[in-house]
């Protein structure tokens, strides 16, 4: 399978809620620097955030655009999260169910061995997103 698939497949299975699939195509050593936070290592870390994710937020990616480079092993991806704030995520305002809309974007390592994820990277702007659910 071509990097761009499995990066399609990924983020399919994240609108679909489907966190088998998603952990499925991870890679064992699973590298997840969270955006603004820590870098968390191994697939039990990656479903643990899903868990936090899942019970704080509803989100739906849209306008997604893939980049790989010339190897295969490193992609990036664009897009924009879609989303509802359902319940109040440590340090930051309290949910009451608002909406927002803002761009982000993802960086990803392959093992082209495998065709496993190795690192996801994601960015957004923390500052705006705060403003947007004050």
């Amino acid at each position: 399978m071509q990097t761009n698939e499995i990066i399609q497949q990924y983020y399919q299975a994240f609108n679909q809620r489907d966190r088998q699939k998603i952990l499925a195509l991870l890679s064992p050593r699973i590298a997840h620097d969270i955006n603004q936070g820590e870098r968390q290592e191994g697939v039990e870390a990656f479903n643990k955030f899903l868990d936090k994710m899942d019970s704080a937020y509803l989100e739906h990616l849209t306008d997604m655009v893939i980049m790989v480079d010339s190897s295969g092993q490193r992609a990036a991806a664009e897009f924009t999260v879609n989303g509802t704030y359902l319940k109040t995520d440590e340090g930051l305002p309290p949910a009451r169910g608002q909406k927002y809309v803002i761009p982000a974007g993802a960086f990803f390592e392959l093992d082209k061995t495998s065709g496993k994820i190795t690192r996801v990277s994601t960015y957004y702007n923390l500052p705006q997103w705060i403003e947007m659910v004050k």
